[in-house]
């Protein structure tokens, strides 16, 4: 088994996979249905023809840089273990940022939270997992990914208190008669711009769900329309907890405040008086565990 292993790592290192050893350790386990940590325990042991089969299948689409969740299928988010598939984003770390916003705004115990672009429903779920009197309303554009959503609720027993709408942005929002009345809305846009998407990594640019990561030539144009169309969905003092890209942090800070920031498309000019016609403001800009500025917070202004 252990030679196996090693075996896995020198082809995953030719193909310039990074954490090879690992990764091919995870695949011999994910081939074997054990968990890593086991293999260590009985390094001698023999494998099957048939498992072994399946780990040189699997070496072979690493090596082809699919990524190692979706050949697993699984990916920790929150400390929960979620099911995903190349439908949905693989959920990051720096994503957690959002959750940990939210809990600590929290200021009642049954709230009424929308996670927009909910993809794995990673957001979704780690917020009614977390406060069981919360109602959570998720929404994507995708089908696949609102199954792959439904399937992690189930498995997590929220299910019953999460609402999934296919349909755009906020929009399912309004159509349910939710204006004004939501007091959290959480989303992680697609924000890479496509000149951008050269610059990834194979597993993202070439295996993620395009429409997950670039929502094209303007990077901005999601956080655009959310800036433009959250204040009427949120209460008075309802909150707005967004993911940001890298070196997005002046011109996110302006177009949630309603300035002019250039692009394609942009928010009204400012009212008279001075008023952000967004009806919103920025109340913080926090760090991810690299110390890249990543979560932004706004407050729907109350009048």
């Amino acid at each position: 088994m252990a030679s196996l292993a090693r075996q896995g790592s020198a082809v995953l290192r030719a193909s310039g996979v990074p954490s090879a050893e690992r990764d091919a350790e995870v695949l011999l386990a994910h081939a074997l249905g054990e968990e890593p940590a086991r293999l260590h325990a009985r390094p001698h042991e023999a494998v099957t023809e048939e498992a072994e089969a399946r780990f040189r299948d699997l070496l072979a689409r690493r090596g082809a840089r699919v990524p190692l969740q979706y050949l697993t299928g699984a990916q920790e988010f929150w400390s929960l273990r979620f099911r995903v598939t190349p439908a949905v984003l693989i959920p990051r770390p720096e994503t957690e940022g959002l959750i940990e916003s939210f809990l600590r705004l929290l200021d009642r115990p049954d709230p009424l939270v929308a996670d927009v672009g909910t993809g794995s429903g990673c957001l979704a779920v780690a917020v009614a997992h977390q406060v069981r009197a919360a109602t959570v309303h998720a929404i994507d554009d995708s089908e696949e990914a609102l199954e792959v959503a439904r399937q992690n609720a189930v498995s997590h027993g929220v299910e019953g208190r999460i609402v999934f709408h296919r349909g755009d942005l906020l929009e399912p929002l309004a159509s349910a008669g939710l204006e004004g009345r939501v007091d959290f809305i959480l989303s992680n846009p697609p924000y890479v711009g496509e000149e951008e998407m050269t610059t990834l990594e194979p597993e993202v640019a070439v295996h993620e769900p395009r429409r997950a990561l670039t929502p094209g030539r303007d990077a901005l144009l999601l956080h655009r329309r959310l800036a433009r169309e959250a204040a009427p969905i949120l209460k008075p003092g309802g909150h707005l907890i967004v993911e940001i890209g890298a070196g997005h942090e002046a011109s996110l800070r302006a177009l949630y405040a309603g300035a002019f920031v250039p692009g394609r498309r942009e928010p009204a000019a400012p009212a008279v008086g001075g008023a952000a016609p967004t009806g919103l403001e920025v109340i913080e800009v926090r760090p991810d565990l690299a110390g890249v500025p990543r979560v932004l917070v706004a407050r729907a202004r109350v009048h």
